[in-house]
């Protein structure tokens, strides 16, 4: 007879039940960059978003995160959120191509010398159409208008499959990779069962 649960073979490791598992790609810019493009779209613009509505945030991560299953703001308590938004190392930006809102951009100064790109993404109808290059342009200036020794980020496996060649030809350098191991936000009623089809659902 078969075994329902056979072993695994070497190099593999099971996942707790309802959990995913990506692998994060790590990357980092270590000094400013000479020349940054010159980005042509009279229509776009970024504003930053001083101290966000929690549901107004939640709404715009979910838009633009959903079928890359970014999911930690969402687990988060309102409380917990504001004191991320109010943070004055903490800077939020929504893209604008005229008045539609096109993206989000977050970046974090907690750490003293650095900036994280902690979020980075378009509305799903911006993808390929320049867009994500002028965003990527003014994170650039912004990270480094402080007085920062690097600017980094992750990407993983969830994520748009020319994630990790944007921010290489952006002037990131990959330095680590790591596995990630969360609760499927679909299975906890944080997403919807069809968000990130890409992404097996596994129940037991």
């Amino acid at each position: 007879m078969t075994p329902a649960n056979p072993p695994l073979p070497p190099g593999y490791s099971p996942l707790p039940p309802g959990h995913v598992a990506n692998v994060a790609t790590f990357l980092e810019m270590k000094s400013r960059p000479g020349m940054l493009p010159q980005i042509q779209a009279d229509d776009l613009s970024i504003r930053q978003w001083q101290d966000p509505d929690p549901a107004a945030y939640r709404a715009l991560f979910r838009t633009v995160g959903e079928a890359w299953l970014w999911q930690s703001r969402l687990f988060m308590a309102d409380e917990r959120l504001q004191g991320i938004f109010r943070n004055p190392d903490v800077e939020i930006y929504r893209l604008f191509r005229a008045e539609a809102v096109a993206g989000l951009l977050e970046l974090d100064f907690t750490s003293p010398g650095e900036c994280e790109l902690s979020f980075f993404g378009l509305v799903p109808q911006e993808i390929g159409k320049g867009a994500g290059r002028f965003l990527m342009t003014q994170a650039i200036r912004r990270a480094w208008a402080r007085p920062i020794k690097r600017f980094w980020v992750h990407t993983c496996t969830f994520d748009h499959p020319a994630a990790i060649g944007f921010y290489r030809r952006s002037g990131f350098t990959p330095y680590d990779v790591q596995v990630e191991v969360h609760p499927d936000p679909r299975l906890t009623g944080h997403m919807p069962r069809e968000a990130a089809p890409h992404v097996a659902i596994i129940e037991k």
